[in-house]
């Protein structure tokens, strides 16, 4: 069992998604947030809240971009790890046969 999101690559990838998730709902209340300081007037507010969208899109693309590798990664050890199988099984098979 992990005890961490980061013991393995699928609870890293999962817990990636999570924070993707966190994000986008960050995204939506600030973006409500922008509305209502637009509607009250509120220059510096909007000013800042803007600034707080702009960090939280480069952080998205940034987690986006991590949620893709990780994928890569997932890919790439199931296919070492069929490769492995597929020539563990090739050598035994070579040794069963060298041994007749």
């Amino acid at each position: 069992m992990a005890e961490t999101p980061f013991d393995n690559i699928e609870g890293s990838h999962e817990y990636v998604a999570m924070l993707s998730e966190a994000l986008e709902e960050a995204r939506r209340d600030v973006e409500g947030e922008i509305r209502t300081a637009d509607s009250e007037g509120a220059l510096r507010r909007k000013e800042a809240l803007l600034l707080v969208s702009y960090n939280l899109a480069k952080l998205n693309l940034h987690i986006t971009t991590s949620r893709r590798i990780l994928n890569d990664l997932r890919s790439l050890r199931r296919l070492l790890m069929a490769e492995r199988g597929v020539q563990s099984e090739t050598e035994s098979e070579v040794g069963t046969s060298a041994g007749a």
